[in-house]
């Protein structure tokens, strides 16, 4: 089945590349004759769209998928548009709203940009950060307040050791690091009970975290990454033992690791 969509019907008759189009558009799906399933939307409805989406924007950023990472980006911003949108129903704010503190924000937080502050570099600009923080009476009572907690735990980590080393709380340099590695996994070895090894394993990934911090090193997507090339390799030895009438169960650990080694091989080959 096909049909036309008639844009003059819902008052669309303007250009549709400007964010007033995007505003009425959600407007309209959540008015009483719009869209049903975007007017049963609430907050809470919302938020695991809002966080699938946020992942569908980084995995076309990692794939540089610059056609995909334009449709996503759109897609999350409808999510932040109904949320909006049911807050305005609420009477509570408007986007002009939300402009206005981020737009007031960026500049108050930018004196260097916006003002005649000189800095010297990045930490600096940090430091000044928090600094109007202070003032504005909206820093945490801890360096390591106000980072979500529901966000994946290996970022979790970067964030709070970024935090903490700002105030010199950290290795002198990335060795001390790696050695600390090493002892994690020397505790795992040593661990007796379930919980001892629970312990001693997040202790690991938490030091991990902070050599990859020490490289510059996203430890969550470079973790994206491995399961993603996981995935294609094991699908290769998967699709090769289809074609040669090959059940994955039959093979010995040999064979498997033979087949493994050819999808490491001709990585990045298939199509």
């Amino acid at each position: 089945m096909s049909f036309k969509v008639c844009y003059n019907s819902y008052d669309m008759d303007g250009p549709l590349d400007t964010f007033e189009a995007f505003r009425r558009i959600v407007a309209k799906l959540r008015a009483p004759d719009g869209c049903p399933w975007d007017r049963k939307q609430t907050r809470e409805t919302l938020k695991p769209y809002l966080i699938e989406e946020a992942y569908e924007v980084i995995e076309a950023l990692e794939r540089g998928d610059t056609e995909k990472l334009c449709e996503e980006l759109g897609d999350l911003l409808l999510i932040i548009g109904l949320e909006v949108q049911i807050a305005e129903e609420r009477g509570e704010f408007r986007m002009s709203d939300v402009l206005q503190r981020i737009n007031e924000k960026l500049i108050r937080r930018h004196p260097h940009v916006f003002g005649d502050l000189k800095v010297s570099g990045v930490n600096e600009v940090i430091n000044n950060w928090e600094e109007i923080k202070r003032s504005e009476g909206k820093s945490e009572k801890s360096l390591l307040d106000g980072i979500p907690r529901g966000i994946p735990a290996l970022a979790y980590s970067q964030i709070v050791q970024q935090r903490a080393a700002r105030v010199g709380f950290d290795w002198k340099e990335v060795d001390g690091v790696l050695e600390k590695v090493g002892e994690e996994l020397e505790e795992i070895r040593k661990a007796r009970t379930h919980e001892e090894k629970v312990h001693e394993f997040g202790d690991l990934l938490f030091a991990l975290a902070n050599v990859a911090r020490w490289m510059g090193i996203d430890s969550e997507g470079a973790l994206r990454q491995a399961n993603e090339r996981f995935f294609h390799r094991f699908g290769h030895m998967e699709r090769r033992s289809r074609e040669r009438g090959i059940n994955l169960n039959d093979l010995s650990i040999e064979e498997l690791e033979k087949l493994w080694e050819e999808a490491k091989g001709i990585e990045g080959k298939e199509t």
